[in-house]
């Protein structure tokens, strides 16, 4: 066994079976990471390809009933 390093630019993959046999929680934490921008950009064409859409936006406001409110009568109506 060599005790030179490989270096990535002279052969990427080399050096990435290299790093995944010596250093993996290195490699994999790097690997895993560059998964996260990647699927930003892939998983949303993907989900609305397969029928999966987005969820409707939750109501902002309480929609008011149109007409004039019913009086209550009864339990705690403030009159006696």
């Amino acid at each position: 066994m060599s005790t030179a390093l490989p270096r990535f630019w002279a052969g990427p993959i080399r050096y990435c079976r290299w790093a995944a046999r010596e250093k993996p929680a290195y490699f994999w934490s790097i690997v895993i990471g560059a998964a996260g921008p990647l699927s930003l950009a892939t998983v949303p064409p993907i989900r609305r390809a397969i029928g999966d859409h987005d969820a409707a936006p939750i109501p902002m406001t309480y929609p008011i009933p149109s007409g004039p409110r019913k009086m209550l009568t009864g339990y705690d109506d403030g009159e006696e």
